[in-house]
């Protein structure tokens, strides 16, 4: 009985063996699908099969093109991508021009290799030990990377002979840390004066007071090019010292070993054209004329706070302003100290620019008085200098990337270091008058604003009929809205790029420049600058100024000239002449400048608590008057 049952369990799974075999084998009906899927699908199939065929091609090889074909397709892209930037900026013409600075500042190829010679000449250990010994704080920020401070000065030297012992030591560890500081901070200060200045000016002599190891002089080389030459040939890091404009540079400066450092760095560089020659003093023979002095630079980097005395600061600056060259930069480290030179160099050349304008003796001179090219928009006294008690500096700050040799001589990994610096730029004759145009306002961001109110005001069109006056309906309808869209205003700007930009350099004169970085709030941004009248505003842009403006505002930094004014009425922020006392100063009102200020405490704001306490009151008032109100009844 066991056997049947299990050959008949045996003949039941072969059965269904069989059965599920042949469902497999035999295929599946045909599906009733709808017409338009079915040429839908036989549509996929056709191009899934085109795909397969394309696949199997052989991929082609580029091709190398003639380098004068590449260089025409070149010049072609890029002045393409020019014209698209300059017209699809989503900043406005007059913000993009107030914010034209240098992101980080690359050292010259030339500077590069000279420095990293001389270093491979030298002891590397002794340089790491000089360097840390002249610039290594040991007091400062080391997790900000603020440890290492590019100030130097030979007065730490008991005697002279001491001094000039280590002077050539001194000067290879300048050359190594101090100089690329110091090049970076003097380079964006040329660049700015290139944009503020006429396109004709041109410099073509430098007098350097303080010239150390030439910083002045590599920045001003490279900064000041022929511009004759393609703009693809004149990158500061490619730029060549015989391409520059300056055919004549004077330093002047006492300390031995950085002036022979200086010397070598040029020692074996083609010079083209150029005149080098180093003073300890400057002569009365080398004064020029103020007609002949108008592409002459007098310059000054870091050197004021370097000198012992207040008297040694003014008697440079004197010489400075007699030597007769039309432009006077004076530049110095963002330090109480520096900052304070600075404004003393700038009162005292201002005021002997005043005292020309109004000599009767000098009414016949071609070129008379003073004014500020930068940073301040006005000549008036600067509102942050407080002599004897200044807290918070005028300064600004500019990054550099570090070369391989900076980064081996500090024994440091970060790429790059950003400097800190006070300047000021004074020019002889007048001021420019200020300019009442206000061109480049409207950007990207602005253009978009005025399409969407214009199209806004389209009126709605029915559904009709195809007429034969339907094509002059629609022209009449488009000159219509061209004549009713305010994008029109906008026509009233240069045509050309050229104009707008010396309309701008005019207005710019006026701008108010960013002091301190901006304060950018979720509705608002809040903007400390001084201004024309000689004051600091704070400015608040809203968003509801407008879209523009609200963009300009958040996409500004620190240094920036603002072209916008302000929805409402600016706040003057001051600050108090501080009564001195032993020991320092006393915090005066205004001391929150570029700073977030403390929200107002009223006196008088409710609080839950008050009104709770008011109500009870309330109400026992009136529970005794109810009281009293029934005794009077019943009596």
């Amino acid at each position: 009985m066991f056997l049947a049952r299990r050959c008949g369990l045996r003949a039941s799974l072969r059965c269904n063996r069989v059965d599920s075999r042949t469902l497999v084998n035999q295929p599946n009906p045909p599906l009733n699908l709808d017409p338009s899927l079915q040429a839908l699908l036989q549509d996929v199939d056709i191009s899934l099969a085109q795909g397969k065929g394309r696949m199997g091609k052989h991929m082609k090889e580029l091709e190398v093109l003639a380098m004068e074909e590449q260089f025409e397709v070149t010049n072609a892209l890029s002045t393409e991508e020019e014209d698209s930037e300059y017209s699809m900026e989503r900043k406005s013409p007059a913000a993009h021009y107030g914010s034209q600075q240098i992101g980080a500042v690359i050292l010259p190829n030339q500077l590069q290799n000279t420095i990293s010679v001389m270093i491979s000449e030298s002891d590397k250990v002794q340089l790491h030990s000089d360097a840390k010994r002249l610039f290594f704080d040991e007091e400062g920020d080391k997790g900000a990377g603020n440890e290492w401070d590019a100030s130097y000065s030979s007065h730490t030297y008991r005697s002279r002979k001491q001094a000039s012992r280590h002077g050539e030591r001194d000067g290879t560890a300048f050359a190594s840390v101090a100089l690329p500081a110091h090049y970076s901070a003097i380079s964006s200060v040329f660049d700015h004066l290139k944009r503020r200045l006429e396109p004709t000016w041109k410099v073509e002599r430098i007098i350097d007071w303080g010239a150390g190891t030439g910083s002045g002089l590599w920045a001003a080389l490279h900064a000041f090019q022929n511009r004759s030459l393609p703009e693809n040939e004149t990158r500061v890091q490619d730029s060549q010292i015989a391409n520059s404009t300056i055919a004549t540079y004077l330093g002047i400066d006492k300390r031995d070993g950085l002036v022979a450092i200086g010397k070598r760095l040029f020692r074996d560089l083609e010079l083209g054209n150029l005149s080098i020659s180093w003073q300890k003093s400057f002569k009365e023979e080398d004064q020029i004329r103020r007609t002949e002095g108008l592409d002459t630079v007098a310059l000054s980097a870091f050197m004021l706070t370097s000198l012992p005395t207040p008297l040694a600061r003014k008697t440079m600056v004197k010489e400075m302003w007699e030597s007769g060259a039309n432009l006077i930069v004076l530049i110095d480290h963002n330090t109480t100290a520096g900052f304070e030179a600075i404004a003393e160099a700038r009162e005292y050349l201002l005021n002997v620019g005043r005292k020309e304008s109004h000599d009767p003796e000098a009414v016949e001179w071609p070129i008379r008085g003073s004014h500020v090219v930068a940073p301040c928009p006005h000549d008036h006294v600067c509102p942050l200098h407080h002599p004897g008690s200044t807290r918070l500096v005028c300064g600004f700050a500019q990054r550099i990337q570090r070369p391989s040799f900076v980064r081996k001589t500090k024994h440091s990994g970060v790429g790059h270091e950003d400097i800190e610096y006070s300047y000021v730029v004074i020019r002889r004759g007048p001021r420019p008058s200020t300019a009442i145009t206000n061109f480049g306002r409207v950007g990207e961001v602005g253009r978009r604003a005025l399409d969407k109110e214009a199209q806004l005001q389209v009126p709605v069109k029915e559904l009709k009929l195809h007429s034969e006056h339907e094509d002059a309906l629609g022209t009449a309808v488009e000159e219509t809205l061209a004549a009713e869209t305010p994008i029109n205003e906008l026509e009233g700007d240069p045509k050309s790029h050229a104009e707008l930009q010396e309309a701008l350099r005019q207005e710019a004169f006026s701008w108010p420049r960013l002091v301190f970085p901006p304060l950018k709030k979720s509705g608002h941004v809040i903007l400390d600058s001084c201004t024309a009248e000689g004051k600091i505003m704070r400015l608040t842009i809203p968003r509801s100024q407008g879209k523009q403006e609200y963009y300009d505002a958040r996409k500004s930094s620190w240094g920036d000239l603002f072209p916008h004014p302000p929805k409402n009425p600016p706040q003057e922020r001051y600050q108090p002449l501080r009564a001195k006392r032993e020991g320092g100063t006393t915090a005066t009102k205004g001391s929150d400048i570029g700073k977030r200020g403390d929200s107002d405490k009223k006196k008088d704001r409710p609080s839950y608590e008050t009104l709770s306490k008011g109500l009870r009151e309330k109400r026992k008032k009136s529970r005794r008057d109810r009281v009293r109100d029934l005794e009077l009844e019943r009596n």
